[in-house]
């Protein structure tokens, strides 16, 4: 794409910048800051504020972020050097032909969304009431239980692809089992409630079910499994460029490193929640994740290598 062109389609993203050479200074619609202290060098393709530090190799970023559907389209249109969702699609072409995993919710399963409830509820409700859940989360989250059959004693919460079929679901006892989970021998290669998540938002990404319960809206569960540049909620984070807010137990330090490490070599951006002193996101109430969230510290190479340098 010519530097007109992309020079054209940010001005009607961000409107006239000031010039300076192969710098164009916008507005940052990140920051709003009262300055233009956006820099774009349209030739290098690359962008950083100097007030948030918001930066990439990337200028679509900043369209696909901020620009409406006729400039996404406009860029996508024009473009001819390799961009993050052309080389992700090079990337993971496997992972989108792979057949989608589906399975059912056990016959004894009993809905806890439902207005009328049998007496085997009340030690699920119970549960779920000391772990800080409402009625809300219950229904939102699709939550059941089984009193009877291979998974008694437990509390079930179903994953729903994004064609609304269950991939997977989550166990947990209620009834002091010594095996507090028990989940199904499948792949935990998914992306749990897949339907719900808007990758075109940030995303939240903590450790388990009862995790995410307590998050945002947009959080999804790795389920106590890693990521890897193998995994189907990696493949969508690359392609659709999402803004990634990491809250893991607070045990997982190498865990949270490594996945820094990983969406960092990607130019992703890398938000991490500070969680201390609790052990997960589960023992908090939702305001303090809240509060939280929004003093979570923007992560680049520079300002991650030197608190893992001064954390040694």
């Amino acid at each position: 794409m010519s530097s007109e062109k992309k020079l054209k389609i940010l001005k009607d993203v961000l409107g006239a910048p000031y010039i300076n050479g192969d710098e164009h200074l916008f507005y940052c619609p990140k920051c709003e800051h009262h300055k233009k202290k956006l820099s774009v060098n349209i030739i290098k393709n690359v962008f950083k504020c100097w007030v948030c530090d918001w930066s990439s190799r990337n200028v679509y970023r900043i369209i696909s972020r901020y620009g409406d559907y006729h400039s996404k389209n406009e860029w996508k249109s024009f473009a001819q050097e390799v961009d993050i969702r052309t080389l992700s699609d090079q990337l993971f072409t496997k992972i989108e032909k792979e057949s989608p995993q589906k399975i059912d919710l056990p016959k004894e399963f009993i809905s806890l969304a439902n207005k009328k409830l049998p007496d085997t509820s009340l030690r699920p409700l119970n549960y779920l009431r000391f772990r800080g859940l409402d009625k809300n989360d219950i229904i939102k989250w699709k939550i059941g239980y089984c009193s009877i059959g291979a998974y008694a004693g437990r509390i079930i919460v179903p994953s729903f692809d994004c064609d609304g079929d269950i991939n997977y679901f989550v166990t947990r006892s209620y009834d002091n089992n010594w095996k507090k989970y028990l989940n199904p021998k499948l792949s935990k290669n998914i992306i749990f409630n897949d339907l719900y998540l808007d990758f075109d938002h940030g995303l939240t990404i903590v450790e388990g079910v009862f995790d995410a319960i307590k998050a945002d809206d947009n959080t999804v569960p790795l389920l106590g499994s890693t990521l890897t540049e193998k995994s189907k909620l990696f493949y969508e984070i690359i392609k659709n460029d999402t803004p990634v807010y990491l809250a893991l137990d607070l045990d997982a330090e190498k865990k949270a490193n490594k996945l820094i490490s990983l969406f960092l070599k990607y130019d992703i951006e890398v938000y991490k929640i500070d969680t201390a002193p609790y052990k997960d996101i589960g023992e908090m109430t939702k305001s303090e994740f809240t509060t939280r969230k929004e003093s979570a510290v923007l992560l680049n190479s520079n300002n991650y290598l030197l608190s893992r340098i001064m954390g040694i």
